[in-house]
């Protein structure tokens, strides 16, 4: 049975950084795209990044682009979201998220279906 599992999440203090990983177990196909998502308490589900496995696009919304990176490791089913220059505002839930279908983008989270349970990521200032 498909697994998707985050690591990395944690406190830190406003500029600082924190690497996110998640690990797919229980396949042996490669997700034809990633996608990390955050909902903060009273907030919808916000997608932060996103990438396609075999054509490596990236995709970041403008609150987090230039500070997030996402980075695919396909022999190993593992993507990881590197967090730089950290705001209070990036306090939220982390969710790793993936789909198998062809032709997905992974950045809408209705239209993808697989997730983790999430990890905590809290900024302070």
């Amino acid at each position: 049975q498909l697994q998707l599992v985050e690591f990395g999440g944690g406190s830190v203090q406003t500029g600082g950084s924190l690497r996110l990983s998640c690990v797919a177990s229980g396949t042996t196909y490669r997700p034809h795209c990633w996608g990390w998502f955050r909902q903060a308490p009273g907030k919808g589900r916000e997608a932060v990044a996103s990438i396609s496995t075999t054509t490596g696009r990236e995709n970041y919304p403008d609150s987090v682009k230039g500070r997030f990176i996402i980075a695919q490791d396909n022999a190993k089913n593992t993507v990881n979201l590197e967090m730089n220059n950290l705001e209070p505002e990036d306090s939220a839930m982390y969710y790793c998220a993936a789909s198998f279908r062809l032709g997905a983008s992974c950045s809408n989270a209705a239209a993808t279906p697989n997730w983790g349970q999430g990890t905590q990521v809290t900024v302070s200032s």
